[in-house]
């Protein structure tokens, strides 16, 4: 995304270059037809009366010719002038740019709480980031490789500059008010300093880290990881249940949870079904099936334990959570009958 102001000056650089070009090319044939030099001699006296060098005529040239010279080397004064303050400008305007770019990335980050924090923006970040974008999810992403932050930054894509093991670039990304942090950094030992350090900045923090080998699973758990995925061992057994049961694996694949009008699978907080404060109801007493055509498929108690298929006599206590499956349409009438947008 091209910044405006830059492309002013771009616009002004050219400018600049057009009025040197044209005043290159009036001095060459002024000096080739007025003064009978061969093509190379009018180049010579052009470049260097344009540049003031002070170098001697290569010969004597005639009133009118000196008339002509004049006038050459007052244009192109004001010419190079003009010149050489665009360019200085458009090198410290950017420098500047920069810096407030900086500055307005970091006031948009310093305003965000209850994000995510991904660490790295690799693969598996990229994922994660396209995952979270889909479910307007806010999310930070701390990247060492300048490059590949000037390639993929944009205004709604924050990004911090810096290694995410040193403290300060994470209290920089926010991490005393994330929700989240996704270590994906490609290197074990990278992503076990990441969660030493995040556990120890916040105690409270749910982190999410990456691991290459199966013998930093352990480690990173002991480090303070909530969770600990192995892309390479999930990507083994997604393709043996190909094998085994492909029509199942198929259909599962087939199922959106994120997205724009997709989404098949929708986890809702209790209490943004009713108000649980007032009664305690039963998956019975939602009827969702009735009123949206969704089915509730799982159940998460307040302990974090997980309930498949529960039974309609099931109490939906504060603090829980059902997972519903529906077609895309059913989805959208159940976040509309709950105003869950």
């Amino acid at each position: 995304m091209t910044n405006p102001l830059i492309a002013v000056y771009r616009s002004k650089i050219y400018t600049a270059i057009a009025l040197l070009l044209t005043v290159l090319i009036i001095g060459v044939l002024g000096f080739r037809f007025m003064s009978n030099y061969t093509w190379v001699d009018a180049f010579y006296m052009t470049v260097i009366t344009i540049t003031t060098v002070g170098f001697g005529e290569v010969h004597p040239l005639d009133d009118a010719s000196k008339i002509f010279t004049i006038f050459l080397i007052l244009t192109s004064v004001v010419i190079v002038g003009y010149a050489l303050a665009i360019i200085t400008e458009f090198i410290l305007s950017k420098s500047n740019f920069e810096d407030l770019k900086q500055k307005k990335m970091q006031k948009k980050i310093d305003g965000l709480s209850n994000h995510i924090i991904i660490c790295g923006y690799g693969r598996n970040g990229k994922q994660a980031a396209t995952k979270l974008s889909a479910h307007k999810q806010p999310f930070v992403i701390i990247e060492k490789n300048k490059a590949i932050i000037e390639k993929f930054e944009d205004e709604n894509t924050p990004f911090v500059y810096g290694n995410a093991n040193e403290d300060e670039t994470l209290l920089q990304a926010g991490i005393d008010r994330a929700s989240t942090l996704i270590s994906a950094l490609p290197n074990d030992a990278d992503n076990l300093f990441v969660v030493l350090s995040a556990r120890q900045i916040k105690s409270n923090l749910r982190i999410i880290s990456r691991a290459s080998q199966e013998t930093s699973y352990e480690k990173l758990k002991l480090a303070g990881a909530n969770n600990v995925i192995l892309p390479d061992r999930i990507g083994g057994d997604h393709m043996a249940s190909l094998v085994v049961v492909p029509d199942l694996i198929e259909f599962i694949d087939n199922l959106a949870i994120v997205g724009e009008n997709n989404i098949n699978i929708e986890e809702v907080q209790v209490e943004r079904l009713y108000d649980p404060n007032t009664s305690v109801k039963t998956i019975r007493d939602l009827d969702l099936r009735n009123k949206t055509g969704c089915n509730v498929i799982g159940f998460k108690t307040r302990d974090g334990d997980y309930v498949v298929n529960p039974e309609a006599e099931q109490q939906l206590v504060p603090n829980s959570k059902v997972i519903v499956l529906g077609r895309p349409e059913q989805i959208k009438k159940l976040n509309t009958v709950f105003s869950l947008d």
